[in-house]
């Protein structure tokens, strides 16, 4: 499965809605993900990426589209 694809699986699973997000929405201002849900998304994406996401770096902006967490997680490999 191409890591799009996997990311969007979990920000639907961690949504609980069956959503298809273009690449750019912002997962936080169309209101999918809260920042309750940000720690659900990246203790998903460091589980299914086997990362280590350190604390100091949990912030909306960081995973505020499909685009932003696939260039986050380039940055981790």
């Amino acid at each position: 499965m191409e890591k799009r694809e996997k990311i969007i699986d979990i920000i639907r699973e961690v949504a609980g809605k069956p959503i298809n997000p273009a690449p750019a929405e912002s997962l936080f201002e169309s209101g999918l993900l809260d920042s309750f849900t940000l720690t659900d998304l990246v203790g998903a994406l460091e589980n299914e990426f086997g990362i280590r996401i350190p604390d100091s770096e949990l912030t909306p902006r960081k995973f505020d589209s499909v685009e932003r967490i696939e260039a986050y997680l380039q940055s981790k490999s």
